[in-house]
């Protein structure tokens, strides 16, 4: 399989305080480039598309969501030509392609719509030899790259090679649609909603299946949703369209969901964005709490109940003889006149690996009674203690980082 360059890079479109440009052009490895581009359509004097200004770069996943009729999908089918622009011009690999035979340009672009589309009387082999065969390669080829494809969708070869799409289920049928979009080997996929037909289950476990195989493809995607949830899970970028595509906020899911720009974009992404916002931090990243008294199981009551004084918390944490979270002793346990370590307490229940997010680390301590996530090895040996207090520290630093971004990038602005 051909292999692919990696450059991460920003993505930009024309500068301003809602999408942060970068002024070093040759730091940018930018595999799609829209100038000016603008439709209008037949009939009506108001664009579908006005006078977008965007840059895609090679081998990252670029979403485009807004609300409906906000042209997204319109600008999806202007970058392959299905639709051709009033005005402007697209830049494809260094290329003009505004004026190129747009059969041969598609034939670069795979294109994976919600819907499917495939072929009812083909065969699933011959729906992904689609491409490959107009492009005039040979029978045994083919073959290996459609086995090669649904083996990497997840699909058996010998059981799912014959069969046709009437006999798939909707997950197995968007499976067969992205590897015949991808089945020329592509350097670029179109992605229109291609999971929102889906059942919530499915959907997750589609989405979480094309992001692995992202990480080994590292193709350059231009995805359409209008689900914010789904454009944070999915992009290494988000554009935020309004009317006429014209873009209200065009950066990192991070940054977007700790500062948005204006009132658009905040009643945009909903209620509970701060939040969100811990899906992209790890609890092996966080200072742990070390205010909290932990003892051992083998303790005496009377080194227990001095533990206990000598901290300010309210709950200590007792460990098992295999240094494995056991239970939490507050004040009303070590009252007890029977008090006995290895019985007295409530039982840990938040437990959260160092690799958990910080948005599952809370709701591991919703279920706490103590408020508090034990974070352990993989193991389960106790290694330190997540509280509220550094869950609330880290928004705040989220939200002041880009700030800072957004501030600074307005002062570049203005001097330019």
């Amino acid at each position: 399989m051909t292999s692919f360059a990696t450059s991460p890079a920003s993505v930009t479109a024309a500068p301003s305080a809602a999408t942060p440009a970068e002024t070093d052009d040759a730091s940018r490895d930018v595999m799609i480039r829209l100038e000016h581009v603008s439709k209008v359509y037949p009939g009506t004097e108001v664009p579908a598309v006005a006078e977008l200004d965007l840059e895609i770069p090679r081998g990252e996943i670029l979403v485009l969501v807004g609300p409906s009729g906000c042209g997204k999908s319109t600008t999806l089918r202007l970058i392959n030509r299905m639709i051709e622009p009033s005005s402007g011009r697209i830049i494809f690999d260094g290329e003009d392609v505004t004026e190129v035979n747009p059969d041969l340009l598609r034939r670069r672009i795979g294109y994976v719509i919600q819907q499917v589309g495939l072929f009812p009387h083909h065969t699933i082999a011959q729906n992904i030899a689609t491409v490959p065969q107009l492009l005039g390669w040979d029978k045994n080829t083919i073959r290996a790259r459609v086995d090669e494809l649904l083996e990497l969708t997840g699909l058996d070869p010998s059981i799912y090679r014959d069969r046709y799409p009437k006999e798939l289920s909707g997950g197995q049928a968007q499976r067969v649609g992205v590897a015949r979009a991808l089945g020329a080997d592509p350097d670029v996929l179109l992605m229109d909603e291609p999971f929102g037909a889906i059942d919530p289950i499915t959907r997750d476990r589609l989405q979480n299946e094309f992001l692995r195989l992202q990480s080994e493809l590292k193709k350059t995607i231009v995805f359409v949703t209008h689900d914010i949830d789904e454009a944070i899970k999915m992009g290494d970028r988000i554009a935020i369209l309004g009317d006429q595509s014209r873009i209200a906020q065009f950066d990192t899911p991070e940054r977007i969901l700790a500062y948005p720009v204006d009132d658009f974009v905040s009643d945009f992404i909903g209620s509970g964005s701060t939040l969100k916002g811990l899906n992209f931090e790890r609890v092996r990243d966080i200072q742990l709490a070390d205010s909290f008294a932990v003892v051992e199981v083998s303790a005496t009551a009377q080194e227990t109940r001095a533990a206990f004084d000598a901290s300010e918390e309210k709950w200590m944490l007792v460990l098992d003889a295999e240094r494995r979270p056991a239970r939490w002793v507050g004040s009303e346990h070590l009252a007890r006149a029977d008090f006995d370590i290895t019985r007295h307490g409530v039982t840990v229940r938040a437990k959260v690996p160092t690799n958990a997010t910080l948005h599952d680390a809370l709701e591991e301590m919703l279920l706490s009674n103590a408020g508090q996530a034990c974070v352990v090895d993989n193991q389960g040996r106790f290694l330190g203690i997540l509280d509220v207090e550094r869950l609330a520290d880290v928004l705040k630093r989220m939200r002041a980082e880009a700030k800072k971004h957004y501030d600074l990038l307005a002062v570049e602005n203005r001097s330019q």
